[in-house]
């Protein structure tokens, strides 16, 4: 993998600590990409030896994105997406595979690292047709972020919102589903939630270790979630069909990989 960093822009880069890591940089890693520290990969690598599939798993986790948002565009008409705690940019990002299939669709992108979004900026180009923006908040800004993406999203049209690797950040005394459900709550009927989170009840010993690993090296705690954990994320909403299942075994294309990763996943209707 490549090991030198993308250098932010210089205001950015004063207010950043590089040498604390950030999930968004350890999974850049994980994902080959070059936005990242020695810290993230002293994390990353850390994780790796305890035997556990992380680079699959994230993979894994990347591809059901794209398949979720094809999905949404192609066969439920969405044409407005929120994508939480988007991560750094990589293959496939939520405007770029709306809008090869529907160029007028209009994503707005949050995230709580301003790395993240001093390359999103650069990188995350709108087709003229439609919209990207980008908001700088925490998931658990729910009311700033709703008000935000105002400007930007149609709060009478269905949003689809995407929470892709995102909740595992979110300990349990934060109240996630609560958190989800006030996002949902401000959608209209018809509006999607997607959703995955790393597995606890998948190849459990090695998460645990992967688990011990991050909990000493990250700032922030890393939750792990069961199967049942997970599908409490979708309340108020009628899962899309296979329901919440490992993210390779959600909708694959044919002939695709569906061996079991240590990521749940699933897509849920607002009625």
């Amino acid at each position: 993998m490549t090991q030198d960093p993308t250098t932010p822009e210089p205001s950015t880069r004063e207010t950043l600590d590089t040498g604390v890591p950030h999930i968004a940089r350890v999974y850049d890693y994980w994902l080959g990409g070059k936005d990242n520290y020695a810290a993230d990969r002293e994390v990353a690598e850390q994780v790796l030896a305890t035997g556990n599939t992380a680079t699959l798993n994230v993979r894994a986790n990347r591809a059901f994105l794209g398949r979720a948002v094809r999905f949404l565009t192609a066969e439920c008409g969405i044409r407005q997406f929120l994508d939480l705690g988007t991560g750094l940019p990589s293959a496939n990002n939520t405007h770029e595979v709306a809008q090869r299939i529907a160029p007028e669709s209009r994503i707005v992108y949050t995230d709580n690292d301003p790395i993240v979004l001093v390359h999103a900026r650069a990188l995350l180009t709108s087709h003229p047709a439609g919209a990207t923006t980008y908001i700088h908040a925490d998931v658990r800004e729910p009311a700033k972020i709703l008000l935000e993406a105002r400007d930007t999203l149609d709060f009478e049209q269905p949003i689809a919102v995407m929470m892709i690797g995102l909740m595992h950040c979110i300990p349990d005394e934060d109240d996630p589903a609560g958190l989800a459900a006030q996002v949902l709550d401000a959608l209209p009927s018809g509006s999607f939630l997607a959703l995955s989170q790393p597995a606890l009840d998948i190849n459990g010993a090695a998460m645990a270790r992967a688990g011990h690993v991050m909990d000493k090296l990250m700032p922030n705690k890393i939750t792990y979630r069961t199967q049942e954990q997970v599908t409490r994320f979708f309340a108020g909403t009628e899962l899309v069909e296979p329901g919440v299942v490992s993210a390779p075994q959600w909708r694959p294309d044919e002939g695709a990989d569906t061996t079991t990763r240590a990521v749940w996943a699933g897509v849920g209707r607002k009625a």
